[in-house]
């Protein structure tokens, strides 16, 4: 998916937080996200976990790219959906 059109992706790197404050962290800005939106995670280990888990309380609502696959770093676009 190709973001050309709006601001720069903010990228957070939660790799200093603890595994409780990351999933926190990611949550509160997948839920302030505006539609079309998008933010870039990174983090120490794949987070599949934490897709299949917005997956679950946000069906539908979110795109997930993996931008690098490790295996120092894993970095995740997550993007609000257009409806």
């Amino acid at each position: 998916m190709s973001d050309s059109h709006g601001p720069a992706t903010r990228e957070i790197d939660i790799r200093h937080l603890i595994p409780m404050q990351r999933h926190a962290t990611i949550f509160e800005m997948v839920d302030n996200l505006q539609p079309g939106d998008a933010f870039v995670f990174i983090n120490d280990h794949d987070p599949k976990p934490l897709y299949y888990q917005l997956e679950a309380e946000h069906p539908k609502q979110f795109s997930w790219t993996y931008l690098e696959s490790g295996p120092v770093a894993w970095r995740v676009r997550i993007g609000r959906l257009k409806h």
